[in-house]
């Protein structure tokens, strides 16, 4: 190594050594939040506090998700990387049934109405929200493929039964939040809302008695701020559909399917009815 006499050059060249450093460790942190943050793995959901403060996400145009209604509680949804996401499967009675095949079945509830994954081809993984026949929660979280799975515990019948366990899931796509409420009867607690994360789609009961009347399925919601909602176990009746959806904006659709990507996102709250095979219509 060369020594320099003069001090002051020495201190000169320490000086400026030190703030090239700070200048490339500057440069190396920014460049790693910016590829962190443009990854396709960045959670859409849960991370809130991490995430807050940072620029907002630049997304593509091109579809993140499609949601099938078959009825009921039970939903179809696809990823662009082409999983296939079957939420509370719908014994055979009540609409048309489907020849369906699937990669994961959630199961909110066990009942004939929500549990009736023999259905469903394909040797999926079930994925149940609760144990010993809905005595008890079964907490899940996971990753599976191009998808977090995660469930949130509920309870139903809160008008006339306090304690029945039930269970919302959520799908973290990465761009888009999807959360399943389930047969969700009461508001949401603060906890219960922190483990939901920020959700782009709810799809939401309102049919009253065992799940959310549509004035309370408005309550939640307000405290939840999605961007689509597709309400859901309302049985057809157009009343409930009138009621839920009076005063907001709403869209009555002649489809049981919905195409969605985290760039067409509405800025604010908007309903789009669905209209599985063999329902009348609502309009």
């Amino acid at each position: 190594m060369r020594r320099w006499r003069n001090a002051g050059i020495r201190r000169t060249v320490f000086f400026f050594a030190f703030d090239d450093k700070a200048r490339l460790l500057a440069a190396v942190i920014f460049s790693a939040a910016f590829l962190f943050l443009s990854s396709p793995a960045w959670p859409a959901c849960r991370d809130l506090d991490l995430a807050e403060g940072f620029p907002a996400l630049a997304y593509a145009a091109e579809a993140d998700a499609v949601i099938q209604y078959f009825g009921h509680s039970f939903f179809l949804i696809t990823t662009r990387k082409g999983t296939r996401i079957v939420t509370d499967p719908l014994g055979p009675g009540m609409y048309p049934t489907p020849s369906l095949v699937g990669d994961v079945v959630t199961v909110g509830k066990e009942h004939f109405n929500h549990n009736f994954v023999q259905l469903v081809q394909g040797n999926p993984l079930i994925l149940r929200g609760l144990a010993h026949f809905g005595a008890d929660w079964n907490r899940v979280s996971m990753s599976f493929r191009d998808v977090f799975i995660y469930n949130v515990p509920i309870h139903q019948y809160s008008d006339t039964m306090e304690g029945i366990k039930g269970s919302a899931f959520v799908f973290d796509l990465g761009t888009l939040c999807i959360a399943h409420l389930g047969d969700l009867s009461q508001k949401l607690s603060p906890e219960q809302i922190k483990e939901m994360g920020k959700v782009d789609v709810a799809l939401t009961p309102i049919g009253g008695r065992r799940t959310m009347a549509p004035d309370l399925a408005r309550e939640v919601l307000a405290q939840l701020k999605p961007k689509i909602v597709i309400p859901m176990h309302y049985r057809d009746n157009p009343y409930l559909i009138k009621e839920f959806t009076e005063g907001l904006p709403a869209q009555i659709m002649n489809t049981d399917t919905l195409v969605l990507s985290k760039a067409g996102l509405p800025s604010s709250m908007e309903i789009r009815v669905l209209r599985p095979r063999g329902a009348m219509s609502y309009e």
